[in-house]
């Protein structure tokens, strides 16, 4: 069965702008939460694997989008003090290699891709949330400052995570960029085109903006301003 949900409150009725009073886990509770993702994991991975047979429960894109944001929503309840956060960082920073890995297993196609974006997006929050040590907001879809219990500790990444996370973004990117090569542009010449009538392109271009400024890593080589998608 799916863990409780990780209780948490609000110091005031003004949900967006308070503090969240977070608390911490028990050994058992971060068990059964450790215990439960890892099926999912197991189970994402086996029906990706088997994506295009009938007995797969996620032989489309978005229902890959939609269990593994179940997942990533699960991650991000666990709170941002130790001892857990360290095992929110190592879980998200799994789920993302997964899905990153995962997305070009699927052929693109535009009903999907403003879906794929929104989850980007919310992985993209995630990302700042976690680097900040902040606690989740899930009605706003953001990191928000804690209220630390007595004797808490909030835990911030460490230097390899931050760098394994630029690089499974920018690696992740350029697939994302490759995979694009591949929808179906109708006659319209370049995916440039199609994503500008999809109102897209400025979304691909910002991808994982957010986190990558935040890890210090826009700029130069590392991110081309212009984007992931060409303009020659």
């Amino acid at each position: 069965n799916m863990p409780e949900p990780i209780p948490t409150e609000t110091s005031t009725e003004d949900v967006a702008a308070a503090p969240k009073v977070v608390h911490r886990l028990s050994a058992a509770q971060e068990r059964k939460l450790v215990d439960y993702l890892d099926d999912q994991f197991l189970e994402v991975t086996r029906n990706f694997k088997k994506r295009s047979d009938t007995s797969s429960t996620l032989p489309t894109l978005q229902a890959y989008l939609e269990a593994t944001h179940h997942m990533l929503s699960l991650i991000l309840q666990i709170p941002p003090i130790d001892p857990s956060a360290p095992l929110r960082t190592s879980l998200l920073l799994r789920l993302t290699g997964e899905v990153l890995q995962s997305i070009p297993g699927y052929t693109p196609d535009t009903e999907t891709l403003p879906l794929l974006l929104a989850w980007l997006g919310d992985l993209d929050e995630a990302w700042l949330a976690v680097i900040r040590a902040q606690a989740w907001d899930p009605e706003e879809c953001r990191g928000v400052d804690v209220d630390l219990p007595p004797d808490g500790r909030v835990s911030h990444m460490s230097q390899t995570e931050r760098t394994r996370l630029r690089s499974l973004l920018i690696s992740g990117s350029d697939s994302l960029e490759e995979w694009l090569e591949g929808l179906d542009t109708r006659g319209e010449g370049s995916l440039e085109v199609t994503l500008q009538r999809l109102g897209l392109e400025q979304s691909f271009n910002d991808l994982f903006s957010g986190t990558l400024a935040e890890l210090g890593s826009l700029g130069g080589e590392v991110n081309d301003p212009r984007g992931m998608i060409g303009t020659c």
